[in-house]
């Protein structure tokens, strides 16, 4: 379940708050792991693979089209080497690449189980010559979906990042549904990540579906505060990423949903939808949170 996120409205350092009103100023699954399909072909390129430009060691970066599903678009913007260039039988060209520091590309073929990744040439745009290392984005994002969809309201977070996922975003700019797992997100908010935004329901006594800007202070964290791993506090995975990153943090927002519905977690039904409140909140939070970034990265540019 995910904790309300009051105690992280209890130590802001600033909310900016938007009222429900208004806002603020292919033939394989693309990226899907493993093998792109049965009758795959990876014989010398001719025929549609000698049209398609990328080659076993191109730099390339990931541009998930827009009906990807949330797994592939959180890749959108990672860079990644190409190794090998493969047709199906119906002629669809599908290009295998491994993302650029993962731990398991060097497996050898083992990496094709769970480390590789197919996108069509239309997906890919080039990064760098091959065998280069792409130049890093000057800034990197992390927007987090957090809560339990499970129960009701609590679901904003998830909803609102798969929202977002399907919009085109800067570069630099990574999104991805946590749901409740509070370890995952605690380790990922120290992976090079200059900013991490979160999205979740923050009960601040606003009206349901009231979109907020808050800040925490990361002088008024708890000490010693483990997440469990199939729970989502953020609080104490905030705490825990300060641990494990030996005192240091990225810089940490929160985009909070007013609920409607509050659930404590021990409640005997579930209830998957959202409040009519919080549904049209998640429509709003993507020009929300595209204001947001836009800010952030601009005020990066001028440092």
């Amino acid at each position: 379940m995910s904790t309300p996120a009051s105690g992280l409205a209890d130590t802001a350092l600033s909310t900016a708050q938007g009222t429900p009103a208004g806002t603020p100023a292919g033939a394989a699954p693309s990226g899907s792991a493993g093998a792109p399909g049965s009758g795959t072909s990876s014989t010398p390129i001719s025929g549609p693979l000698s049209a398609n430009p990328f080659r076993p060691g191109s730099k390339v970066r990931l541009r998930p089209s827009r009906s990807a599903d949330i797994l592939d678009l959180a890749l959108a913007g990672r860079t990644a080497e190409v190794t090998a260039v493969e047709e199906d039988l119906d002629g669809q060209v599908h290009v295998a690449v491994v993302l650029d520091g993962d731990p398991g590309r060097d497996l050898g073929a083992a990496v094709q189980i769970g480390h590789r990744f197919f996108f069509s040439p239309e997906e890919l745009e080039p990064a760098g010559p091959p065998g280069a290392a792409a130049a890093p984005p000057r800034t990197r994002v992390l927007v987090a979906g957090v809560g339990n969809v499970f129960l009701a309201d609590d679901g904003f977070g998830p909803a609102a990042a798969a929202a977002l996922a399907r919009t085109e975003l800067p570069e630099g700019v990574h999104v991805a549904d946590f749901g409740i797992r509070g370890m995952d997100l605690a380790y990922r908010m120290l992976d090079g990540y200059d900013t991490v935004v979160l999205l979740d329901a923050a009960p601040h006594g606003e009206p349901p579906g009231t979109l907020s800007v808050i800040e925490p202070d990361p002088d008024a964290l708890p000490s010693g505060a483990a997440p469990e791993a199939h729970a989502m506090d953020p609080v104490k995975v905030l705490a825990l990423a300060r641990t494990l990153g030996g005192g240091a943090l990225p810089r940490v927002l929160v985009v909070g949903c007013e609920p409607q519905v509050r659930m404590a977690g021990d409640d005997p039904d579930v209830v998957v939808a959202l409040s009519d409140p919080v549904r049209e909140a998640v429509d709003r939070s993507v020009p929300f949170v595209h204001t947001l970034l836009a800010d952030l990265l601009t005020a990066a540019g001028r440092r």
